[in-house]
């Protein structure tokens, strides 16, 4: 059977972020989404996505085809249902198609499909930018129990002090002499080759992937995900790092999620409650207005390849989009379009010739050629965020 993950409609609830990647590449718990689904189900996946994004994701359609939408992360229950899945059959959550069967270049009509509704109360969707961290400690522990399920971690180190063990999880190559790790609250997982340095304290729910890194004392708190390559000192609590970004050094980020080849300065500070406690609202990209959270603690939502200069202060619910160059005393406005470069005393347009060529620099370092596919994306991110710069 051939799988395809479309974006379905919430791609723009989740920009930034789906700037630059399907809804498919979004990282939340330890996996990405579409690495969620391939475990799971055994089976590689392409995608239904933009058209500037399909030639890095491109969709391969055979015969037989079942399409499911990324928004909703995998479970067993759902799992079987859409294998067993047969031609003119779809499943939907609510009004929602989750996942369809249809033939290749078969004209898709839902009103001559047999529907089944999926009733199961384990459904969790990603549906907004916020839902990456506040549903991480969610997602955390599904991943948790499916990536560990019949395996031996490695073992932990006698200098480590480690609470709830059964809990804990270690990969080959993981490096973590001196830590504390505390699974009291939630399952603690260690990628391959990763390294906690010594004096970092973690609580559970926690994932720290594949290379990388806690720095030296570093405090983290559940619900946090730090993804591949990234490097983490400072204080961080219940957010998603989805991979290649640094917030090196001390410094508070809570209740966020950064994307990816994003850099924090030192003693950047992300705020994440209100100093009248009232809800958190974001920034929409569809409506162009504020959208309402639902949440009193949401920080800064980042887009890929935005960084920001030392001691730089975010206020609560911040929207930084991607490719933005963020420095200067002062708090920056709670929406930073792309390709800005500026602060608080104003901003300019950040020339994508200048943008490249710190791109370039920055990945080149993690041994990642920044090649002319990257570039045509953030060419057409560039040209459609004019509307929201001042140009």
């Amino acid at each position: 059977m051939n799988y395809i993950l479309f974006d379905g409609n919430v791609r723009n609830q989740l920009l930034p972020f789906t700037f630059t990647r399907p809804v498919a590449e979004i990282r939340v718990g330890i996996l990405t989404i579409r690495e969620k689904w391939e475990q799971m189900l055994g089976f590689t996946t392409t995608t239904v996505t933009e058209d500037y994004l399909a030639e890095k994701w491109p969709m391969v359609e055979l015969e037989s085809n079942i399409l499911i939408n990324a928004s909703f992360c995998p479970s067993e229950n759902l799992v079987q249902l859409i294998k067993g899945l047969q031609e003119n059959q779809a499943l939907f959550f609510e009004d929602e198609p989750l996942a369809f069967f249809t033939s290749e270049e078969q004209e898709v009509d839902f009103d001559t499909f047999e529907i089944i509704q999926y009733s199961y109360d384990d459904v969790l969707r990603i549906e907004h930018t916020w839902d990456i961290f506040a549903k991480n400690e969610a997602a955390i522990k599904r991943d948790f129990d499916f990536l560990t399920k019949g395996r031996d971690s490695e073992p932990i180190p006698e200098t480590t002090v480690a609470f709830n063990k059964e809990n804990i999880f270690i990969e080959e190559g993981a490096k973590l002499p001196l830590c504390s790790l505390n699974a009291t609250d939630g399952p603690i997982y260690i990628g391959k080759n990763a390294e906690i340095m010594e004096g970092a304290m973690i609580r559970g729910p926690f994932a720290l992937c594949e290379e990388a890194t806690i720095k030296m004392g570093a405090k983290i708190y559940g619900g946090t995900t730090v993804g591949p390559h990234s490097k983490v000192g400072g204080e961080v609590g219940n957010s998603v790092i989805f991979g290649f970004s640094n917030k090196g050094h001390d410094g508070y980020l809570g209740n966020s999620v950064l994307g990816e080849w994003c850099n924090l300065g030192a003693d950047t500070n992300t705020s994440n409650l209100k100093n009248n406690y009232a809800e958190v609202k974001l920034y929409d990209y569809e409506t162009k207005r504020f959208a309402k959270t639902g949440l009193q603690f949401c920080g800064l939502m980042m887009g890929d390849h935005s960084k920001c200069s030392i001691n730089t202060m975010f206020n609560t619910g911040t929207v930084v989009g991607v490719s933005a160059n963020i420095f200067g005393t002062g708090f920056p406005r709670n929406f930073v379009p792309s390709f800005s470069w500026g602060g608080s005393a104003g901003m300019v347009t950040y020339k994508t010739d200048k943008a490249f060529e710190v791109a370039k620099i920055v990945m080149a370092r993690r041994g990642i050629e920044f090649d002319a596919q990257e570039a045509a994306i953030l060419e057409h991110v560039f040209e459609e965020s004019k509307q929201w710069r001042r140009d």
